[in-house]
């Protein structure tokens, strides 16, 4: 299921916390080589995990496979500080608009082949479950270019903010995209399941906030 945590709940969580800034040193120091963000103590943390940050961390038997961290778009972002570049006109900014990044999901997770992975699938709908009662409309995210279609196919309207480049030998593109009730019912059939991804403690603050 996927734990909801924001500043607000770092300290109740932070056994939990402790194994999202290691699986995130894992996949994105470790495994995709950005050696600009290594740490001695193994845990990846940047200027954006502050008060402002929401983190979805998958939990299946009190451990951390999977992880993506929402960021507002109303104050500066990773694309709007650090990737400007990717979008031809200015990054997108807006109270109903979050940034979805540092995407993850542990090796023991992964699958092969052309399914959406379901950990994978399980953040993403997190977001949309989340972040309706909360007025989200969409986010905006830096991607490989093989994720339009998928978005497209889960009824997220995804718009490229600019053309694709490659970095660290990875062909990526900004995306701008816009959510709502259809897109979580197409992510429900995807997963085959109505029920909700979040755990018992983020429903309720999804529900109080609605």
């Amino acid at each position: 299921m996927i734990q909801v945590i924001t500043a607000a709940d770092i300290d109740r969580n932070k056994e939990l916390m402790e194994q999202a800034w290691r699986l995130r040193h894992k996949i994105f120091v470790e495994e995709m080589g950005w050696s600009a963000i290594a740490r001695d103590d193994r845990r990846e943390i940047d200027e954006f995990d502050d008060e402002y940050a929401v983190h979805l961390l998958a939990v299946e038997d009190d451990e951390v496979v999977g992880y993506s961290r929402l960021l507002p778009t109303s104050r500066p972002y990773v694309l709007s500080k650090h990737l400007p570049q990717l979008c031809e006109a200015a990054p997108p900014s807006s109270p109903h608009i979050v940034e979805w990044s540092r995407i993850g999901v542990a090796d023991s997770m992964r699958t092969s082949g052309r399914r959406l992975n379901p950990t994978a699938l399980a953040l993403l709908t997190a977001i949309v479950e989340w972040g309706l009662p909360r007025g989200l409309r969409g986010f905006v995210s830096e991607m490989p270019t093989s994720w339009l279609l998928r978005l497209l196919q889960l009824h997220i309207h995804a718009l490229p903010l600019g053309l694709p480049q490659t970095i660290d030998d990875v062909e990526i593109v900004a995306v701008n995209a816009g959510f709502d009730g259809r897109s979580l019912k197409q992510l429900q059939k995807m997963r085959g399941s109505t029920e909700s991804v979040l755990t018992p403690e983020s429903r309720v603050a999804a529900r109080l906030a609605s």
